[in-house]
C-alpha cells in the first residue's frame, strides 16, 4: 500500500490517503491517522481524483524528524571519516519537509545544494526503551527521501542543524507499507541522478546501523511517537567531496530512485 498526505480543494486540513491509480482514497485527518495508523489502513475511505488534490508530507506537525549521518560505510570513507561507534543523529523540523516535484531554492550565500538520497522510516506505535526487533516492528513503512543540504551553513560549526533545515529541503515520497518493502538489511538499491546522470548508486546492505538499532538507541532517551520519521542516511557519491565540488544549482533536477519505493523528483530554483 502506498500512502500520501493530501489537501482537498478549499480545505487546509492535511489528510492521509491511499494512492490508487488516478485516484486517492482519503483515510483520515493526519492526526487521527497516526493515532491508529494500522487501523486506518483497513478503512475504505472516499475516492477523489488525484489531480484535484495537493500533495503534502503525510506527517503531523508534532513529528520529530531524526536523521542519521554517516550511516553507509562507503559514504563515511569518501569523507575520510572513521566508521562511527554510535549513530550520528541530527534533527530536522517538519517545516523543512516537502514532497516530490516541489521546487527547492538555493539559500542565500550557498554555492548550491548537495544531494543525499535516503530511505525514510515512519513510526506507527510508541517506541520506548525497546530492543531492536521490537523497535523495527513499530515501523509502518518507508519512503524515498532527499536530505538536501546547505554545506556552507552545515560546516559553520560542529552542529549541523542550520545546514539541514533550508526551506523545503526535505522532500519525501509516498509511504510504502513495510509488508511491501521487506527488511532493509536484505538490500534495496538507492540511486540518485542529477539531470539524468547517476551520482549515487548504493545499497542499504551497506548501512552501518540498521533501522531497528537506530530506533532502539533513540528510544532509550526519548519516546518515539506515531508519525515520527527516521531518515536512515545516504550512500557515497555526494557532491561536496568531488574534485571540483559538484552542487545543485538553479535549473538542475535531482531524482532519488529506490527499489520498491519509487522515484522522488525535485527541481532546483
Amino acid at each position: 500500500m502506498r500512502l500520501a498526505g493530501v489537501l482537498l480543494p478549499g480545505d487546509d486540513a492535511v489528510r492521509v490517503a491511499r494512492l490508487s491509480g488516478d485516484e486517492v482514497v482519503v483515510l483520515a485527518e493526519v492526526g487521527e491517522f497516526w493515532a491508529d495508523a494500522r487501523g486506518c489502513l483497513t478503512r475504505e475511505g472516499s475516492a477523489v481524483p488525484a489531480d484535484s488534490v495537493r500533495f503534502v508530507p503525510p506527517v503531523p506537525a508534532s513529528a520529530r524528524v531524526i536523521c542519521v549521518g554517516l550511516n553507509y560505510r562507503a559514504h563515511a570513507a569518501e569523507g575520510s571519516f572513521e566508521v562511527p561507534e554510535h549513530p550520528t543523529l541530527f534533527g530536522r523540523w517538519t517545516a523543512s519537509l516537502s514532497v516530490g516535484d516541489v521546487p527547492v531554492s538555493v539559500p542565500s550565500g550557498e554555492a548550491g545544494l548537495d544531494w543525499e538520497g535516503e530511505v525514510a522510516a515512519y513510526v506507527a506505535e510508541p517506541v520506548r526503551d525497546a530492543d531492536p526487533d521490537a523497535a523495527l516492528a513499530a515501523v509502518l513503512g518507508y519512503s524515498t527521501f532527499n536530505d538536501l543540504t546547505a554545506r556552507r551553513a552545515q560546516k559553520l560549526t560542529s552542529q549541523w542543524t542550520l545546514g539541514k533545515n533550508a526551506d523545503r529541503s526535505g522532500p519525501m515520497g509516498p509511504i510504502v507499507t513495510a509488508d511491501e518493502v521487506g527488511d532493509l538489511r536484505d538490500g534495496l538499491r538507492v540511486r540518485t541522478r542529477v539531470n539524468g546522470t547517476v551520482v549515487q548508486d548504493g545499497d542499504t546492505r551497506d548501512m552501518i546501523f540498521p533501522v531497528g538499532e537506530v530506533l532502539s538507541l533513540i528510544s532509550r532517551t526519548l519516546t518515539l511517537n506515531p508519525g515520527d520519521v527516521i531518515a536512515t542516511g545516504t550512500p557515497d557519491g555526494v557532491g561536496y567531496v568531488r574534485t571540483p565540488p559538484w552542487l545543485l544549482g538553479p535549473g538542475d533536477v535531482v531524482e532519488v530512485e529506490i527499489d520498491r519505493l519509487g522515484t522522488l523528483r525535485t527541481p532546483i530554483v
